[in-house]
């Protein structure tokens, strides 16, 4: 298994990281559907007129998709240990979790962490699939590499394989035992 980074140890100490039971797991999980629900049918819209347009989906839609859902003590987003948009950045207890999960590339477990004043985080890999490749991946077509850098021209998001860990899904939320 590989060495976590000195930082990642001191945040995986501050954060209980725990792997999520099935009881634990199921009101993030619930929480996060509607989300990536609504992320992907917004994403697969953006797609069917172009590349070019599915970038502009993630940058305008994805974030008001996740403040609309984002509500009632609740909050949820998206965030990567190689970011296209900083403003996805996600809560210190997020990238204690994206350490864990590159210190060992085999373990895709969603994750529930006991976060401080009575609340609860919860995690969910998100793994490259194959037409993520299109904006993510090695060879991204001219029109794309110029709109990515035209809107992030300190992109991290590409050069991505299948399966690559791309980021997670996140949500905390009010402890409710």
């Amino acid at each position: 298994m590989k060495r976590l980074p000195w930082f990642a140890v001191a945040m995986f100490l501050t954060y209980p990281v725990v792997q999520a039971q099935q009881q634990d797991a199921a009101p993030g999980a619930l929480l996060l559907a509607p989300f990536k629900q609504e992320l992907q049918q917004a994403l697969r819209a953006g797609l069917a007129e172009g590349p070019v347009n599915a970038i502009e989906v993630c940058q305008l839609k994805a974030p008001d998709i996740a403040d609309t859902r984002s509500r009632d003590g609740i909050h949820m987003g998206r965030s990567s240990h190689r970011l296209r948009n900083p403003a996805n950045a996600g809560p210190d207890w997020v990238d204690a979790v994206l350490q864990v999960y590159l210190g060992d590339p085999s373990d895709r477990t969603p994750r529930t962490i006991y976060l401080e004043n009575d609340r609860v985080g919860y995690v969910e890999p998100i793994v490259l699939q194959p037409l993520c490749l299109t904006c993510h991946g090695d060879n991204l077509a001219p029109e794309v590499a110029a709109r990515i850098r035209d809107l992030y021209p300190d992109d991290r998001a590409t050069g991505f394989q299948v399966g690559d860990l791309r980021g997670v899904f996140w949500v905390d939320f009010p402890r409710t035992d």
